[in-house]
């Protein structure tokens, strides 16, 4: 099986977010698609091992935030690269409450809907919760969304673990193609190669990565450059 296959598959990459009780949670994803138009309709997959699906499960709603192609590392990080079960996700982070009750990312957002629950399945690893929209809003029309093939090609990311286009990769160690070793992000896999830089960040190609400024952050989940470790 060539894994690299799955890459050319059209994605887009969302926030999924709702609400039940006090406890607010949401996830990247990048699976959610129009299923119907009459009524419309929305479906997500969500991993069962995801504090998001618990959460949709009991309070029948979700919010889908649809991620600008220029959308800030630290949403990504926040969202995609961390546990609800530890930390407070929407903590710092602009959003309002919707007519149901979930919570609507607006940072990085440029559109949104809404959804009440209507059908759930069991998929096997994830649950996908088919949605009815009760509202939607576009927030910026000159703005493109950020799809999956941007995020893999032009910023190097990697599927977390329990997305549904999560492959399991090979292991071994790569060698620089130049200028000193290469460094991997121990929060999301992102590998910092010191041929490339980091331009998006002003780091020009060549730079070692030892000589990076210390505040210097990942530019896929913001993670600090204390939690990279050398691949050589």
């Amino acid at each position: 099986m060539d894994i690299k296959a799955f890459f050319k598959l059209s994605y887009g990459l969302y926030v999924i977010s709702s609400k039940y009780g006090d406890k607010l949670n949401g996830y990247v994803a990048n699976t959610a698609f129009q299923v119907t138009a009459e009524p419309p309709q929305i479906a997500v997959s969500c991993h069962k091992d995801n504090l998001t699906s618990e959460i949709i499960g009991k309070s029948k709603v979700f919010s889908i935030s649809v991620l600008d192609q220029k959308a800030d590392v630290g949403v990504i990080g926040n969202f995609g690269y961390n546990s609800g079960k530890d930390i407070e996700k929407f903590d710092k982070m602009n959003y309002k409450t919707g007519k149901t009750g979930a919570p609507i990312l607006l940072d990085s957002t440029i559109a949104w809907f809404e959804c009440e629950v209507v059908d759930s399945f069991d998929v096997g690893s994830h649950i996908l919760f088919i949605g009815k929209v009760v509202d939607s809003e576009l927030i910026d029309e000159g703005k493109d969304p950020l799809t999956y093939d941007y995020y893999h090609k032009e910023m190097k990311g990697k599927a977390p673990k329990n997305a549904p286009t999560y492959i399991k990769e090979e292991t071994g160690k790569e060698k620089s193609s130049g200028s000193g070793q290469k460094f991997e992000c121990a929060v999301c896999g992102y590998v910092y190669d010191p041929a490339e830089g980091d331009e998006a960040q002003g780091i020009p190609p060549g730079t070692p990565f030892e000589e990076l400024p210390d505040d210097w952050v990942c530019p896929i989940c913001a993670a600090a450059k204390s939690d990279f470790v050398s691949m050589n």
